[in-house]
């Protein structure tokens, strides 16, 4: 009796076992459900919390930029204003003048004070700039105008300039032909020998399209410019080594004595320059004693980031100042600068 009343309640104690089994699987099951429920709605928050965030950053760095940009054009403004006053006076384009004393970086609000409308709480702006004289730097345009043919008394110049700051005469002619061939091809040439000539550079920086290396153009960047017709050199705002190059027979101590004569008292025509190197013949030398084209740096530092942008500008008879080129030459955070 005993062994039959086991045998009957062994089926059942098997079903008890078996369906617990069951039900703590099914538990199991349930909780890693939920923990993989609770991983995606963790994933997909944080991964909206990150576009969010993103998109908080990039709304903030576009409307840096715009606000910077917008600041650059009233520097731009003030240079215009700066050149127009300055053609009024008559005077030489000399580095005694106003437009040659650098803006030193002030606080925008303080030129804003005035303003009593002006409410913006935005983040605090300093700006800064500067105005320097393109005519003081040799320019390649007048080695061959137009496309044309080399001009060997520009190329002799450009050679004095070459080795007055240490580089081989070469140097000046391979940019004669560059700019000779670069400029027939730009005017209109058809190929045929220029076919492989190399574009007209808009800039120094490119002159390594002329087959110069990197170091070689850094030496001359201080020292020559590219505009877009041919000028003469201002004796009044031309450093030493572009003096030397534009007068021929000139040596590097003598043109440092015309900086410091100028200094004291700008030259305002060829009688009073030759009156301080009167054994040298200016009959050949192409030389200014005022300027028509300027160069404008604006370097605006607005929270954490610094933009500085460069305007290459042309000032006509009637005072007007048209910007020929404009272009962003620095953006960077302020940890790096």
């Amino acid at each position: 009796m005993t062994a039959m009343t086991a045998a009957i309640h062994r089926p059942a104690r098997a079903q008890h076992h078996t369906g617990g089994r069951a039900a703590a699987r099914q538990r199991g099951a349930a909780l890693l459900t939920a923990m993989v429920i609770v991983t995606l709605v963790v994933t997909l928050a944080s991964a909206m919390v990150w576009q969010q965030w993103r998109a908080v950053q990039v709304e903030t760095a576009e409307r840096a930029r715009a606000q910077s940009a917008w600041i650059l054009s009233g520097a731009l403004d003030w240079a215009r204003l700066i050149l127009k006053e300055d053609l009024r006076s008559g005077r030489p384009t000399a580095l005694t003048e106003p437009w040659a004393t650098p803006l030193a970086e002030a606080r925008l609000s303080t030129f804003l004070a005035a303003d009593k409308s002006n409410a913006d709480d935005g983040p605090e702006a300093f700006l800064s700039g500067s105005i320097s004289d393109a005519q003081g730097r040799y320019n390649l345009t007048s080695l061959a105008p137009a496309g044309g043919k080399v001009d060997v008394l520009e190329q002799a110049a450009l050679e004095r300039l070459c080795l007055a700051i240490g580089l081989e005469s070469s140097v000046a002619q391979r940019i004669a032909n560059g700019m000779r061939d670069a400029g027939a091809t730009g005017s209109g040439g058809s190929g045929g020998a220029n076919a492989n000539a190399p574009l007209l550079p808009q800039s120094v920086a490119q002159l390594t399209w002329f087959g110069l290396d990197d170091a070689t153009v850094k030496a001359l960047e201080p020292y020559v410019v590219l505009l877009r017709e041919p000028t003469q050199v201002n004796v009044n705002t031309a450093p030493r080594e572009v003096l030397v190059g534009a007068i021929k027979g000139l040596d590097l101590a003598t043109a440092e004595r015309l900086l410091q004569v100028r200094q004291r008292a700008p030259f305002n025509g060829i009688d009073k320059l030759k009156e301080q190197i009167p054994g040298i013949d200016l009959a050949d030398a192409r030389l200014a004693f005022t300027s028509s084209y300027f160069e404008v740096r604006g370097r605006i530092r607005l929270g954490e980031r610094v933009l500085v942008e460069r305007s290459l500008v042309h000032r006509l008879p009637n005072g007007q100042v048209d910007v020929m080129r404009r272009e962003r030459i620095a953006s960077l955070e302020l940890a790096g600068s």
